[in-house]
């Protein structure tokens, strides 16, 4: 009897584990942003982009640096979401206040530094991103919105966006008005 139950044990475990070949649980991942100033990029963030703020955490003692994240400075980490749903996008913005002082490069384009150079964002309405950045003080970059270039959907368009910090932010969605009447 123990035999069939090992046995008919190890058959369960190796049809489960043969149907998800994947070693990915959840297709969606997380981005950590460090930044200069919380308050600024949270208001940015939430005020913007429309990203709500759900419960952060602190990495503290000797984890952070142990992992290597700091140089021995304790992490307290805000988490935005873009909906409510368990596998929703999560950018998990952080001020770190550490010995060594945290560098805002010039990132006057996306090439002109290495490493992530850009968020993009899928909305249904460009046209309330664009009215909440001038409500918020916030101009888009360079010429955009623009209409998607040929060989892409044509009825999308790009909005670019700096955040406090310089970082770019695409927002992506249905053509403006504005774009319509081009």
């Amino acid at each position: 009897m123990k035999v069939l139950f090992f046995t008919l044990s190890f058959l369960i475990i190796l049809t489960n584990s043969q149907g998800n070949s994947s070693n990915f649980p959840n297709q969606t991942i997380d981005l950590g942003l460090v930044v200069s100033d919380i308050e600024k990029s949270l208001y940015f963030y939430k005020n913007v982009i429309g990203f709500q703020e759900k419960e952060g955490f602190k990495v503290a003692g000797k984890f952070p640096k142990l992992v290597g994240l700091t140089d021995g400075a304790n992490l307290e980490i805000h988490v935005l979401k873009l909906g409510d749903e368990k596998t929703a996008t999560k950018l998990k913005l952080m001020q770190v206040n550490a010995k060594k002082k945290t560098q805002i490069l010039d990132q006057s384009y996306i090439h002109t530094v290495t490493g992530f150079s850009y968020l993009t964002i899928f909305v249904n309405d460009v046209e309330q991103v664009i009215k909440n950045a001038k409500k918020h003080g916030f101009k888009p970059h360079a010429q955009s919105p623009q209409i998607l270039p040929p060989g892409l959907p044509q009825d999308v368009c790009l909005l670019m966006l700096k955040d406090p910090d310089g970082n770019f932010v695409e927002i992506v969605g249905p053509i403006t008005e504005k774009l319509k009447t081009r």
